[in-house]
């Protein structure tokens, strides 16, 4: 189905059949259908239909009234900062078998009151930018992604309402711990690994290891300024030595003034 354009109530207002101005401006003011694409009237809204359409990145002229927009099974990459920043009415959005590696830290601004599912399941995503998704009230799936398990994901995962339904498929494909890769990470959460007191140790470990090696570059420093004086105060008072003394003149005893 092409591109299909929506009229506005407005246009029923129009004067008279002869108003083809008014008629093309009517017809502008509804948004277009995004080539390839399909979009029926859903719920109070439109719902378009992008599945499986060879697109490699997010269509630009999806409609404001859309509130599904289904854009699974694509090969699209990245989600760049405010690729929906203009669809406040819409509730449910499936991005799942993609290939998305990169999120934008502003890519889903805009969506945080009305959206209710992020479907972001079976793509790339190793890191999960808290930036922009802690700010959805939606549920979110996140499974069957190349996560990588350390103290970031688990703060992130900390802001996030992830979806039930799903949670128990969301594993560890790379870990800060090598013994939790291939685990579900949820059942790792929940029998009270954190991957932040790792982290956090590392961190102790590593400023422990600064401190001692300043510590070591200051002693070695006062020792080679002591040494050094020392030795300039020994050949100083050699060079002393080294000098003639001066004969010393004694009057003679009883001598008279």
């Amino acid at each position: 189905m092409g591109p299909r354009s929506r009229w506005s109530p407005w246009c029923l207002l129009a004067p008279s059949p002869g108003s083809c101005l008014f008629l093309l401006f009517c017809l502008h003011l509804g948004a277009s259908c995004p080539p390839a694409c399909q979009c029926p009237d859903h719920a109070g809204g439109v719902a378009v239909h992008c599945s499986a359409r060879g697109l490699q990145e997010i269509p630009r002229d999806i409609p404001t009234e859309a509130v599904l927009l289904k854009l699974d099974a694509n090969k699209i990459s990245r989600i760049p900062n405010g690729a929906f920043q203009h669809l406040q009415q819409l509730r449910e959005l499936d991005l799942s078998h993609n290939a998305i590696e990169t999120i934008g830290p502003t890519a889903f601004s805009g969506l945080a009151g009305g959206l209710r599912l992020l479907d972001l399941s079976h793509n790339g995503i190793r890191r999960i930018p808290k930036d922009a998704l802690g700010k959805l009230s939606a549920k979110i799936r996140l499974s069957h992604n190349p996560l990588h398990c350390e103290c970031a994901l688990q703060e992130a995962l900390w802001e996030l309402k992830l979806d039930p339904d799903s949670v128990d498929e969301i594993s560890c494909h790379t870990s800060a711990q090598d013994e939790f890769v291939g685990r579900p990470l949820i059942q790792v959460l929940d029998s009270g690994v954190s991957f932040c007191s790792t982290h956090h140790k590392t961190t102790d470990v590593a400023m422990l290891v600064t401190m001692f090696g300043w510590f070591a570059m200051v002693i070695t420093y006062i020792v080679y300024y002591v040494r050094h004086n020392q030795e300039d105060a020994r050949r100083h008072l050699e060079y002393l030595k080294s000098l003639p003394s001066a004969p010393v003149s004694k009057d003679p005893v009883g001598s008279a003034p």
